[in-house]
Order: C-alpha cells, then sequence, then structure tokens
C-alpha cells in the first residue's frame, strides 16, 4: 500500500512477534516495515514517518506499541494521518473494543486495505513532564503500582499472569488517599481508579458499562478500599458483571477529571507506567482517525 508504514515491536509478545515477522512483510505488499528495538523506539519512528509523508501508520503490537505510535502522531504540527492496528502484542484491548479480528492477522489487514475508517476520541493526560496522550485506558493508584513493578521480563514469560504475580507482592499495603475533581465541581475520594475510553479493560472484560470511544466523556471507576478482601470482592464482583453494584465503587463519566494526592501516586496510561500525581485527564472530541469496522459491536 502506498504512503503505508508498519511499526512493528518484535518485544511484543516475543515470540509470537518473531513467528509472525515473515507473514507480515509478504502479507501487507507494498507497505514499508520498521522495527522498534526499546521503549519509544516507536513514538519516534511514527513521528518522523509523519514528517516523510507517509499518511496511514500501522502499529504491529500491542496496546503499549499503540499508544506510542499515537503520541508520534500527534506531535505538534502532525495531522492527517491514519492508524491501522494489526493486533499482535500481549495485551490487545483496543483492537478487542474497535472490533478488529484478534485472531487472525489476515483478516486484521483486510480491515486496513478495506480503508474503512473512523474518527474516535484521544482521551490525555497532563502531568508535570507534559502531556501524554492514551487509546483505551488509564488506571491511578494500585493498578499503575503493578505496572510499576511488572518487569518486562516478566511480561515477556508469563504474559498477563505476570501482573497477577505484581498485584499479589502489593494486595495488603496501605492504598493513598486519592482526591477527585470532575469536570462539574464535583469532588470524590478513593484509594485507586480506573479510566476508560471504552468499554474493556484489561482483556475482555467489560470494566465500563457505557464506555464508548466516541462519546465525548472518560469512564471513571472509583474504588474506595484496598485490603486484600476488598480486592477479592472487586474481582469477583468483575467477573460477575456486578461491580458497578458494590457500594464502595462508583461509576461516573465525565469529560475532565483533577486527582491529587499528599503521596507520590503513581498513573499509567495503556499498561504502561506515565508518571506520578497530580495530574488533569482530559480528551480531544474525534481526535484520531483509525482503520476500523464503522460499526463498533456490542458485547
Amino acid at each position: 500500500m502506498k504512503n503505508t508504514l508498519i511499526i512493528l515491536n518484535p518485544a511484543a509478545r516475543s515470540e509470537k512477534a518473531h513467528r509472525f515477522a515473515d507473514r507480515i512483510e509478504s502479507l501487507c505488499c507494498g507497505a514499508e516495515i520498521r522495527r522498534s528495538s526499546r521503549p519509544g523506539d516507536a513514538e519516534r519512528i511514527a513521528s518522523e514517518a509523519v514528517g516523510e509523508g507517509y499518511t496511514t501508520i500501522v502499529a504491529a503490537g500491542g496496546d503499549g506499541t499503540i499508544n506510542e505510535v499515537v503520541n508520534g502522531l500527534k506531535a505538534p504540527g502532525h495531522q492527517g494521518v491514519r492508524l491501522g492496528i494489526l493486533p499482535v502484542g500481549t495485551m490487545n484491548v483496543f483492537a478487542m473494543e474497535l472490533g478488529i479480528p484478534m485472531n487472525s492477522l489476515e483478516k486484521a489487514w483486510e480491515v486496513i486495505t478495506r480503508a474503512e475508517t473512523r474518527r474516535i476520541d484521544l482521551p490525555y493526560a497532563d502531568f508535570s513532564e507534559g502531556r501524554r496522550h492514551f487509546v483505551q485506558l488509564a488506571g491511578v493508584g494500585l493498578d499503575a503500582e503493578v505496572v510499576r513493578r511488572t518487569t518486562r521480563e516478566s511480561k515477556k514469560a508469563l504474559g498477563p499472569l505476570s501482573y497477577l504475580l505484581s498485584l499479589a507482592q502489593i494486595a495488603g499495603i496501605k492504598p493513598p488517599k486519592l482526591l477527585l475533581r470532575d469536570a462539574d465541581g464535583a469532588q470524590r475520594e478513593g484509594s485507586f481508579l480506573l479510566l476508560g475510553n471504552g468499554r474493556y479493560y484489561g482483556g475482555p472484560f467489560r470494566m465500563f458499562r457505557q464506555g464508548s470511544p466516541c462519546d465525548g466523556l472518560i469512564d471513571v471507576l472509583v474504588f474506595r478500599n484496598q485490603s486484600p478482601w476488598d480486592l477479592l470482592r472487586y474481582m469477583h464482583a468483575l467477573l460477575m458483571g456486578q461491580h458497578e453494584g458494590l457500594g464502595d465503587v462508583e461509576y461516573f463519566q465525565t469529560p475532565h477529571l483533577e486527582v491529587t494526592s499528599a503521596e507520590p501516586v503513581p498513573f499509567e496510561l495503556d499498561g504502561e507506567m506515565a508518571g506520578y500525581l497530580p495530574v488533569s485527564f482530559g480528551l480531544a472530541r474525534e481526535a484520531m482517525e483509525v482503520l476500523a469496522p464503522h460499526a463498533i459491536p456490542k458485547a
């Protein structure tokens, strides 16, 4: 395909990505392929590609790779570039959200070649180091601490299980006190937060009942407790789809959210450690053009 660049992350689910590398090269005829080799590479490659005149950038990897590519595409002065996705990473929640085929590289490539596009909202986090965009999810507190403690080596060896092992190590730690202020000025408190730009979080779990990547709203779940017993309650309720009915869990939507704490609390974006509080979350309406089916399938 003319003016199309594929950014492949070989570290994404390493064995799978290496196994698919030759298939990607033979399948995606006419598209140039560049490989990232370290954190930040995909963002740099995407930004350079826009300057070179590429109009379609395809992220071949997981949610972390997509996050880097999107931040490269959204660098100042970059406009009019479409995002394509080949889901070959450890976590592919964003591809699932958009209805991109997960188990067939050929069908995922067909979505790109059909050139069907959707415009979706692009959320962001403003903090001490500037602005970072994210496409699907963010977390403050417990979730981000799990991400911070989970090494790349562990993720390569164990996949999603590595996050559960990290969670077990910190489940009993006293939680911080988070202070929230939404777009209407309403204030809340919690121990940890999950934020979404769609329905899914961490896999095939429909965490945000009303979530949509094109409704102009960020979905927020506030968890007020964090003891090992509370976490077991939360996980059971999540598996049963009943987490919103818990008395110490609140679900709401807002276009803007400020989060602060008296402690150095981490936050993550699309499964990657991003920084520490304070942070302000917002979103740009219909700011990203993605190659995806027009109708997002219902869960």
